[in-house]
């Protein structure tokens, strides 16, 4: 027997898989680390303590699928993108906490460049907008805390890194001296704002507007090959491949086979995450979109467009934390069926701001359309209709910035589980939604793409039967009316938006 290991690094835990050739889970494990919050809407983590809960998880996943220690064939890293950390090459020591893609501290970065009018200058170069969401912002308020990192940093001393080079450089020794690995990929580079999607390189113009040096950087090379091998860890042998690495949502593109252009998926979970993989040919998005680098069927670099939601099941978390109106997410299923409709209550979740393709960061959420009859069940079926009505927000600008309409949505995360939601989503989509066996698509494409790089897998064409289909959800709701909530939807988040907004 033999499998490959998957480490899927996320935003509040690290899981790993034991994957085998057939797409069946042998081994998983999963643990939670700590969110440290120093201000209002910063978020931190530990680095040091993401990459003891990963390694723990993976030598957990190990044992509990009674490989040997001979029949691991290699490691797939995938990570949440944006979080960036910064280390001392001699040592491995973080310089500062990690700085999660979610935190907002960097926003007076974004505000200065903006108005130096450099906006434009980073979205024709990188694709994205200018927002603390990605990296290079980041890098550049923790070089900031203190001259002397600035300087160090200058000199080759530390070293820049989103999550799937910080786990790569701790498997491969850890620091310089026993031989790490500082490399990185194109779709975790893309959304640093420091890497030229044009031209596949860092770009020294971007680095000089934020002053992050390049020699920090890691080196870029395709999401399916050879990064480096493991150092004697315990529980972990000596010299595995890691073969695969990809940002998480680009790893679950390809885990869901949407290797050619037209083909999409959304990953339900804290947010939303819809992308349509567009090919060889750029994209450039009119509609409030954002340009990014994906995989082909080979792991080598493609385009795509996407969309992001920031509040999907975390509207059914608030739920259950804050409200009290349910005890557990699976109850939200339930509930929604008990009614025939939603009686006109709308819940427009932003709160956070609005994401894609609003771009409005001071809209707020709201619960419209109460009467006296209005009971919990509205309220929890608002909240998953939110959801599929955000989802349809971005296919809505998708289409228009693609040309392409979309016929068919492949799913995953963990509320892709729930069929009202997806049965709802089809509806309000008017296109088929497309569930598979394993939802755990992020950590499936990093291992698809480590195994593929090492013969694992000899082909893409292999790895389609890999992929299995749970169930296929249909439209059922006749179109008319399935647009008329969508439009009711549309006015709803038309009464919270504000003036303020930037419409990006």
């Amino acid at each position: 027997m033999s499998a490959v290991l998957a480490i899927d690094q996320g935003t509040t835990g690290s899981t790993a898989l034991i994957i085998s050739k057939q797409g069946e889970v042998l081994g998983r494990a999963y643990s939670e680390f700590t969110q440290h919050y120093p201000q209002p809407g910063w978020v931190e983590h530990d680095a040091e303590e993401i990459w003891q809960v990963s390694l723990r998880v993976m030598v957990e996943a190990l044992a509990d699928s009674g490989l040997g220690m001979g029949e691991l064939v290699a490691i797939g890293i995938t990570n949440q993108r944006e979080t960036t950390v910064i280390w001392d090459r001699q040592t491995g020591k973080p310089v500062y906490r990690a700085i999660v893609w979610q935190s907002r501290q960097s926003a007076s970065v974004c505000e200065e460049l903006r108005a130096q009018g450099q906006e434009p200058f980073f979205r024709e170069r990188t694709g994205l907008v200018l927002d603390a969401y990605f990296s290079g912002t980041k890098i550049r308020w923790i070089l900031d805390q203190n001259p002397a990192l600035q300087r160090r940093a200058e000199c080759g001393e530390l070293a820049f890194g989103t999550i799937d080079s910080w786990l790569l450089w701790n498997l491969t020794g850890g620091s310089t001296a026993a031989g790490a690995v500082h490399l990185t990929e194109p779709t975790n580079a893309s959304r640093t704002l420091l890497y030229n999607i044009d031209e596949h390189d860092w770009d020294p113009d971007l680095c000089r507007l934020l002053n992050v040096p390049v020699c920090m950087l890691p080196a870029v090379q395709p999401s399916s090959g050879v990064f480096g091998e493991t150092v004697s860890l315990d529980g972990i042998p000596a010299g595995v491949p890691i073969a695969g690495m990809a940002g998480d949502q680009q790893a679950a593109l390809y885990g869901q086979g949407c290797w050619h252009a037209g083909q999409a998926k959304n990953t339900y979970g804290t947010g939303c995450f819809l992308l349509m993989n567009m090919g060889r040919k750029r994209p450039f998005s009119e509609h409030g979109l954002i340009t990014t680098i994906c995989c082909d069927a080979n792991g080598q670099p493609a385009y795509a467009l996407e969309g992001s939601v920031f509040i999907a099941g975390a509207a059914i978390q608030w739920l259950r934390d804050e409200l009290g109106l349910i005890s557990d997410a699976g109850e939200s299923e339930a509930l929604a069926l008990q009614l025939d409709g939603n009686d006109g209550v709308y819940l427009v979740p932003a709160f956070a701001g609005l994401g894609a393709p609003h771009w409005d960061m001071d809209a707020r959420g709201a619960i419209l359309g109460l009467t006296r009859g209005t009971g919990r069940a509205h309220i929890v079926r608002a909240a998953l209709e939110s959801i599929a009505f955000q989802t349809r927000d971005i296919v809505e600008a998708m289409n228009k910035d693609s040309g392409i309409e979309l016929t068919e949505l492949k799913v995953d995360g963990g509320a892709a589980r729930n069929n009202f939601l997806m049965q709802f989503q089809a509806d309000v989509l008017g296109v088929s939604v497309d569930r598979p066996i394993l939802v755990e698509t992020t950590a499936a494409g990093s291992a698809f793409l480590a195994g593929l790089a090492v013969g694992f897998w000899s082909s893409p064409d292999e790895l389609k039967g890999v992929r299995k289909n749970e169930r296929c959800f249909e439209p059922e709701m006749e179109p008319l009316y399935s647009d008329a909530l969508y439009n009711e939807w549309l006015a709803c988040v038309a009464r919270i938006s504000t003036s303020s907004g930037s419409g990006r």
